[in-house]
């Protein structure tokens, strides 16, 4: 019995490493291909540089655009973008009225504070201005009338404005209603064309880093196809013969988007002086960002699938063709 069981013991054991044997090839074969590709990429120095900076140069133009994009939300605040409104009373408005106008208009959805200036207030804010102190001197009675200085919500669009501005017009005791509206519109109008034009261009230029990674592959193909037709003699499948030029579009895709960083870095580093200077004509008001780190991580990886797609595609249809 105890010999009986020994005998059949090797034998699920065999049946196991046979199992495992074609799972161990193939990741041998992933390994060797993965090192194989990037050998040939250093093989041809001058050619593959070439390549990659071509990557790296249409990578980094959407990305310079994206970052130019984003702080025009932060100049448009600095320069005004969501500036008070200005609600003027009628003349005839005391400081009663005037508050509880304030309080009402606090509590309207997209107002985020209300700040009620009285006509003093306003008379010594002209009086500091120059060229209005002596004139001020000469007038009998204060013609300023109540101002109440209305701040809407931070990220509210230009439509929800706009609804505000109307509803402040048409509250009982308000005289005149001043509102940078139309400047806001043209910002959000050139917002929204900015964004299409990031998204038009990253897409011109992910088809550029396409076709890049295509035709390299299609040459080194073209100038191996003996080494391709010995392969498939000794009966080496399509996937085996493609693997190292998938691996070899990887490669190509992945340090054309860290190129593309690394000039994104350039040029962000390169406008940090002037911008600091920008920053101190506003007072400090105007931030300026340079690119999200999710995003600046995100590229390689989208490069480096972007040359496997090219790569795939390409080594496909040429072993389709050889065959």
């Amino acid at each position: 019995m105890s010999a009986s069981t020994d005998a059949d013991a090797p034998i699920p054991a065999r049946s196991e490493r046979n199992h495992r044997r074609p799972v161990s090839s193939w990741r041998e074969h992933h390994g060797w291909s993965a090192g194989a590709s990037l050998r040939r990429l250093a093989a041809r120095p001058v050619g593959s540089l070439l390549t990659i900076a071509v990557m790296g140069l249409a990578l980094a133009l959407p990305l310079a655009f994206y970052m130019l994009l984003s702080n025009v939300q932060s100049l448009g605040d600095a320069l005004g973008r969501n500036q008070v409104i200005n609600v003027f009373l009628k003349q005839d408005q005391v400081a009663g009225n005037a508050q509880l106008l304030g309080k009402q208009i606090g509590q309207h959805q997209g107002v985020a504070n209300v700040t009620v200036k009285s006509p003093q207030q306003g008379m010594d804010e002209l009086s500091k201005m120059q060229g209005f102190s002596g004139s001020l001197h000469a007038l009998d009675d204060n013609p300023l009338p109540y101002v109440l200085e209305v701040q809407p919500q931070d990220g509210a669009s230009a439509g929800q404005v706009s609804h505000l501005v109307d509803d402040l017009r048409g509250m009982q005791g308000v005289d005149m209603v001043q509102d940078s509206g139309a400047w806001r519109q043209r910002l959000d109008a050139l917002l929204g064309v900015g964004n299409r034009a990031v998204l038009t261009l990253a897409s011109l230029f992910a088809l550029a880093v396409l076709l890049v990674v295509g035709n390299t592959v299609r040459v080194d193909i073209t100038s191996r196809a003996e080494e391709i037709g010995v392969l498939k003699l000794i009966g080496a499948s399509r996937a085996f013969v493609r693997r190292p030029y998938l691996y070899a579009g990887i490669w190509y895709g992945l340090f054309g988007g860290l190129l593309a960083v690394a000039l994104a870095l350039a040029i962000e580093f390169a406008l940090a002086g002037p911008v600091a200077r920008l920053s101190q004509v506003y007072e400090g008001k105007l931030h300026v960002g340079g690119l999200p780190l999710w995003l600046l991580l995100a590229v390689p990886f989208a490069a480096a699938l972007l040359g496997w797609l090219g790569a795939r595609v390409v080594s496909a249809w040429q072993l389709r063709r050889a065959a």
